[in-house]
């Protein structure tokens, strides 16, 4: 359970960096800061947080190159 709630919280501060800092982001990821959505399971495992992390973190990454990339 610990673990999890280490997922959430970094999750939940990515998605706030996001939100704060990176607005034009924030809005294209259509998140619903009310629950962490799931396409096939009624749970949020472990499995489920990590794969959502790791995909926000891409997404972010992607974001940031792109960014740098168009202020040269």
């Amino acid at each position: 359970m610990k673990t999890q709630q280490k997922l959430l919280t970094k999750i939940s501060e990515l998605l706030l960096d996001i939100q704060n800092n990176h607005h034009e982001l924030y809005v294209h990821l259509d998140e619903n800061p009310i629950a962490i959505p799931t396409l096939h399971q009624s749970t949020v495992d472990k499995k489920c947080l990590e794969d959502y992390l790791s995909s926000l973190k891409t997404v972010f990454k992607k974001y940031i190159n792109k960014q740098k990339k168009s202020s040269k």
